[in-house]
């Protein structure tokens, strides 16, 4: 009898049809789509540079900041609606994490930016945006045990030298000739609440996807800048609508918000965040390039040799941390 069974049971699995399917090799690597994420999100973001600098007598900084994620919201909420919906329950259990996040990364970072901008001459800021990786790093060993490595310290260290090179175009008596004004103050803030920002990424809650991740802190956000944004408008008037501001925002709307965090928080969720933190480095450099081409700043020698600086760094820091 047992034999019969055994017999029935092997050909009844033989007429079964097969789930099993080889699986599809991706184009690239897991950790490959991260860094490429993050490389997207900081090329944006540094096109976001060159734009806020032209619009920082335009706009005031908290008036720039609210609309900015306010047309953020309503690009992502036509994908991310439905995520919401689904993940409703966990991002109910954990709207203070959300909370956290969205205070640091959407209410103050880029208010703090666009402030600082007011006061602080664009090389302070980018000397000062240079430490945000290290602090991801050293606060990606501290709390999540991230282990650089002492090559990923010192392609780190390389890609800093790289960046002082670059800003201060390889002249030591403009970097001694550095003043400091109030404004680098809020430059130090804003570099630490986004630090503080990619390391809670981090522990990003299971059961939250990461459309509605994005659209529950552009949300949140956007409701605790909202007070500053009325006591502004109130106290100052409103910005002068063109067609130089309108584009302004769109651009900080759609692709330094929408699309930039996404890819930003893709990649660090890929990764890790000490990882995708090193690619930030490439900032400074990008936004030389990007200046070139589009306000015609110009580049010499010690800056060309920088960059390379700074992409070996990144290429260094970013092997040594995929060996450990």
């Amino acid at each position: 009898m047992s034999t019969l069974t055994a017999e029935s049971a092997s050909a009844s699995a033989a007429c079964t049809p097969t789930t099993d399917r080889p699986r599809r090799r991706s184009l690239f690597p897991a950790a490959a789509k991260g860094m490429i994420l993050a490389t997207v999100a900081t090329v944006i973001w540094s096109g976001n540079f060159v734009l806020a600098d032209g619009m920082a007598h335009a706009i005031r900084p908290v008036q720039l900041a609210f609309w900015r994620w306010v047309i953020a919201m309503l690009a992502v909420a036509p994908f991310a609606i439905p995520h919401i919906r689904r993940d409703w329950p966990a991002v109910r259990r954990h709207l203070g994490f959300l909370s956290i996040v969205a205070l640091l990364g959407v209410t103050l970072f880029n208010t703090l930016i666009y402030t600082a901008g007011q006061t602080s001459p664009a090389t302070n800021m980018a000397l000062l945006a240079a430490a945000s990786p290290l602090v991801i790093m050293v606060g990606a060993r501290l709390l999540w045990r991230e282990k650089p490595g002492a090559v990923g310290w010192a392609g780190a260290a390389l890609s800093l030298i790289g960046i002082v090179v670059l800003i201060t175009k390889g002249s030591m008596a403009m970097l001694l000739g550095l003043s400091f004004s109030a404004g680098d103050l809020w430059m130090v803030a804003a570099m630490t609440t986004f630090a503080g920002y990619s390391l809670m990424l981090r522990r990003t809650p299971r059961g939250i996807s990461g459309l509605s991740l994005l659209l529950s802190t552009f949300v949140l956000g956007t409701a605790f800048l909202t007070p500053a944004y009325a006591w502004d408008v109130t106290a100052h008037g409103s910005f002068p609508v063109h067609t130089g501001t309108v584009a302004a925002l769109l651009y900080v709307g759609v692709l330094s918000s929408a699309v930039a965090y996404f890819a930003w928080n893709k990649a660090i969720a890929t990764v890790g965040v000490a990882r995708a933190g090193i690619v930030y480095y490439l900032e400074p450099a990008i936004v030389a390039v990007l200046a070139y081409f589009t306000l015609g700043d110009g580049l010499n020698l010690a800056q060309l040799i920088s960059m390379g600086l700074i992409i070996i760094g990144v290429a260094l820091s970013s092997r040594a941390m995929q060996r450990t």
